[in-house]
């Protein structure tokens, strides 16, 4: 794609069932009712000229620039805020309309630096282009007088700039922040012409304002006000592919804007259909990782884990790791090896990492991170509504009445889904938003933010999820709220019978689970009743449900209020898990799990395994392989010996972190595909480079099941995508794969797995992406699922006892600990560590509440030492009510803090996803790092040693 601006309408679409035929400069056209005379010309190619107006956002009318004038009507009204009309007879260009837009621009340009030439939107400015589109040659007005130029630059932020000298006071950056994001961090400060745009108090610059850096005010800025530092750095793009973020799982869509092989910008996708053309400060800025000079470009070997690494050639590495895999089977068996598939990688990549262990290896031994994020989603909603994902797409929200958060904190975690959900829960036009209810042990920030706040919060004791939603259902079914109708005709009523007596009982009343919950009962019933009656009501839930010892219990919890209610199968309800990464869904869809093949198919199915025989022509093992936990127990106990580990980094993100190192350094080949000498690389024995999302061709799946096309823009700079890397390395072990494209696996993954059976690069390119299941009764896909009936036939009630956790605090470890994300990292941080995202959170830091810190004597930014039974870190406190007494919170992105050192083998009881929100520890003070963290540094610092090659004399 060559470089050309997203067409801008000028005013939002409208949505009307009403069309209205009108005349722009004698041109009919025909528009839905409700839309603007701007977009209606824009409909046929009439640009009126404009500076406040872009179809991002809603009408404004204050540039004077886009006057029309319409047969029958007094004056020249705005096009940006007069609807059509049938019959109407507008012109656009008059001599009239000239000479005052004439005089507008003439006004702007009086008050702007005349500096095109060197300005860093040469060519690609709104208000350079519409000096030109109103003819303007000269400006009668000189600067002797009062001007707002040669105003101080603000700088601070580390992805754009604000000169205030070039601001033309349109407010499209503050309506932005407030229409888009949701921040409302901006705001015009004085009148007149007083009147400049400002992040919060007058002392406040970008940088320390409440602004979250998502780039809507950038994107929205028709001058050079708002300039990203890196178009000042490098120039104006001149080409543009569109494709997928690599970030979290709302898989926003994005043109990668390229200068020769260099990133210039991202900027969304006004046509993606997760992100509707809003980012986040990840997605939008942290891209600078591609070209870190940290990243690994050469293959590597070495002996052993303390020798340093020798660089050496592809062939090398591939006949190296292939000879080590071959001893070990030979040695120890077949099912001595195994691999782990990436949620960051495509869906084609991680297809071929577990086609590789099943034909290759020779058995099941794959897992994925899913195992420790959203494993129990699929165990839970496979058991209760036949399949293993979401019910909705994310456009579903805007249709919901109520919504039930839980166990998310999507402001951080899923930030561009969220701004949407804050759109619908903000009063429109005199309408109301929709109700909040929020399940959380914090305040997180959906619970009180401008313009919104939660009708319930019910701030849990962690680890009391399936106690919670049992007292709802409680509520629900003995004040007679179920929806029965629903339920008899959708759902087995026996299995409902058996489920309502049980919640129906005395001790799973809100009163008498409150000792267990610490939840007022009042608000807790408040909010069922909420939940049941206040229309379409549609449940969110993350990583807070999946990762406790109860988490499959939880999310069929989940499903049976969803059911119980009526609240499945059609917009605005449903079950929506919010998937950490952008691509776990995908892995799991894939066929990582260790006892089933792509499409959720169990591998002891003669039917599944004989599709799958006759297509790659091996036998495939009917046994279910090794878990992730089961691969580390069975390393330390001497059986398992090899690893494949495509671009995730277990050490630092699973539990346990000692019994994790134990695991890695009792084997004796540990392969690591990555783009950085990760955590997991210290016990690595061969490292093989890895691409970024930059640099491939491939698909990723959402949240919400949306395959996107992910599209390379540059070459690799190791040589090679990752799939081509998983492919030499299956001929090296003697596989005959000859795959070209990825297009090529896609259509095997379509033949192999029905619920991707229509799905094809061809059919991407076309609709730009495809919601699973799509095939011959969906050809366009799936947006919303369950409409006539469940996957599974009849929704399956599952009763859910609360079981508490083996994990108990006491006199040694009196507070509870949870883990979570913050906005400006990812995961581990490997990516955003490496981008100056490390402006906002430099490092992990303790959250706790007052009362425990000053029982302590603890101050904000002190030292702290967080220890468990598991193990102990040092890292510093900030003290905060946002956590409740007893609680405290910490995020897990930064290998300094490691703080899953402290976080235990406590595990969900169908699908070992670990209890990461559930460890109790103690919090004393400390005066610095632990002796495990010196002790691992030392380690890590002889780890990345890398071998320098001998100058030829």
């Amino acid at each position: 794609m060559t470089y050309s601006r997203q067409a801008d309408f000028g005013t939002p679409e409208a949505h009307s069932d009403k069309a209205v035929t009108l005349t722009v400069d004698g041109r009919p056209v025909t528009v839905p009712a409700g839309t603007t005379v701007m977009r209606a010309a824009a409909e046929i190619g009439t640009a009126i000229p404009k500076l406040c107006a872009t179809d991002s956002l809603k009408q404004f009318g204050s540039c004077r620039l886009c006057l029309v004038e319409i047969d029958g009507a007094r004056g020249t009204p705005a096009s940006c805020t007069t609807p059509v009309a049938e019959g109407m007879v507008v012109h656009t260009q008059t001599p009239r309309l000239q000479k005052l837009r004439k005089g507008v621009m003439e006004l702007y340009i009086s008050d702007h630096p005349l500096d095109c030439l060197t300005c860093a939107a040469n060519g690609d400015c709104e208000l350079q282009d519409q000096a030109g589109a109103v003819g303007l040659r000269d400006v009668r007005y000189g600067k002797e007088g009062a001007t707002h130029l040669g105003q101080a630059k603000d700088q601070s932020n580390p992805y754009f700039d604000f000169d205030p000298s070039k601001c033309i006071v349109c407010s499209r950056c503050v309506r932005a922040c407030d229409e888009v994001q949701g921040t409302l961090a901006l705001t015009i400060e004085g009148r007149g012409f007083g009147s400049k745009v400002s992040a919060g108090l007058a002392s406040d610059d970008f940088l320390g304002s409440e602004c979250v850096s998502c780039g809507a005010c950038v994107q929205a800025c028709p001058t050079a006000t708002l300039s990203e530092k890196s178009l000042i750095e490098i120039g104006t793009p001149e080409r543009a592919v569109v494709t997928t973020c690599a970030y979290c799982g709302v898989g926003c869509t994005f043109r990668a804007e390229m200068r020769g092989e260099q990133l210039v910008r991202m900027v969304p996708w006004k046509d993606g259909k997760a992100n509707r053309g809003h980012s986040c400060v990840k997605g939008r800025f942290a891209w600078g990782y591609a070209t870190h000079k940290e990243r690994i470009t050469r293959p590597m070997i070495r002996a052993s884990i303390d020798q340093p690494w020798r660089e050496v050639s592809w062939d090398e590495a591939f006949a190296h790791a292939a000879s080590e895999l071959k001893r070990i089977q030979a040695k120890y068996g077949r099912r001595s090896v195994g691999g782990i598939t990436s949620s960051r990688c495509t869906n084609e990549e991680t297809f071929l990492v577990q086609k590789l262990i099943r034909a290759g290896f020779g058995n099941n031994n794959v897992d994925t991170c899913a195992r420790v994020c959203h494993s129990p989603t699929g165990y839970g909603l496979k058991t209760t509504f036949g399949t293993s994902a979401g019910t909705q797409d994310f456009d579903s929200v805007m249709q919901a009445d109520v919504i039930l958060v839980i166990g998310a904190n999507p402001t951080d975690g899923h930030p561009v889904f969220a701004s949407r959900m804050k759109r619908r829960l903000r009063p429109k036009n005199g309408q109301p938003g929709a109700r909040l209810i929020v399940v959380d042990p914090r305040r997180t920030d959906l619970v009180r933010s401008p313009h919104i706040e939660a009708a319930h919060h019910l701030p849990l004791r962690p680890g009391t999820n399936v106690a919670v939603l049992t007292a709802m259902a409680h509520t629900i079914v003995t004040e007679g709220l179920a929806d029965e109708a629903f339920v008899r005709e959708r759902c087995d009523w026996d299995e409902y019978q058996e489920w309502a007596e049980f919640v129906s009982r005395p001790e799973n009343s809100p009163e008498t689970l409150a000792a267990v919950t610490l939840v007022d009962p009042a608000e807790l019933r408040g909010a069922a009743r909420l939940y049941a009656t206040g229309g379409n009501a549609a449940i969110y839930y993350g990583l807070g449900v999946t990762e406790h010892s109860q988490g499959s219990s939880t999310v069929m919890a989940i499903a049976n209020l969803a059911m119980a209610t009526g609240n499945i199968g059609r917009p605005g309800v449903g079950v929506n898990p919010l998937r950490g990464q952008n691509n776990v869904q995908g892995a799991c869809d894939m066929g990582s799990f260790p006892h089933e093949l792509s499409g959720y198919r169990h591998v002891s199915d003669p039917d599944a395994r004989a599709l799958f025989e006759a297509d790659w022509g091996v036998a495939i093992d009917p046994e279910p392989g090794l878990r992730i936990p089961n691969m580390l127990d069975a390393a330390v106990d001497g059986a398992f010996k090899a690893l494949y580990v495509q671009g995730e980094d277990i050490l630092q993100s699973d539990p346990n972190t000692s019994h994790v190192a134990a695991g890695l350094a009792a084997m004796e080949c540990v392969i690591v595909q990555d783009l950085f000498l990760n955590e997991t690389a210290n016990y690595a024995h061969i490292f093989l480079p890895g691409s970024t999302f930059l640099e491939k061709d491939g698909t990723f799946t959402n949240a919400e099941r949306r395959i996107q096309p992910v599209r390379k823009v540059m070459e690799p700079l190791n040589g090679h995508a990752d799939w081509e890397v998983t492919q030499l390395l299956a001929r090296a072990l003697g596989l005959d794969w000859n795959y070209r494209h990825p297009s090529e696996v896609m259509d095997e993954i379509a033949r192999l797995t029905p619920s991707f059976a229509g799905v094809s690069f061809a059919r991407l390119d076309e609709l730009g992406s495809i919601q699973w299941p799509a095939n011959d009764k969906a050809p366009d896909g799936t947006p919303v699922m369950h409409i006539d009936g469940f996957v599974r036939g009849k929704g399956k009630f599952v009763v859910t006892d609360y079981v508490p956790t083996d994990e108990k605090t006491g006199p040694r470890y009196p507070l509870l600990l949870t883990t979570g994300r913050i906005l400006s990292h990812y995961n581990v941080g490997a990516q955003t560590r490496r981008t100056a995202n490390t402006a906002w959170h430099p490092e992990d830091r303790l959250e706790i509440h007052p009362v425990d810190a000053e029982d302590r004597g603890l101050k904000d930014g002190d030292w702290v030492r967080l220890a468990s039974r598991a193990g102990e870190t040092s890292l510093r406190a900030l003290v905060t009510d946002r956590v409740a007494p007893g609680v405290v919170y910490t995020t897990f992105h930064h290998p300094q803090t490691q703080a899953n050192v402290v976080t235990t083998d406590y595990s969900d009881w169908a699908t070992n996803c670990p209890e990461y929100k559930v460890t109790a520890v103690q919090v004393s003070p400390s005066n610095g790092p632990s002796h495990w963290q010196e002790d691992y540094e030392a380690l890590s610092e002889r780890a990345r040693r890398i071998e320098t090659a001998e100058a030829a004399e």
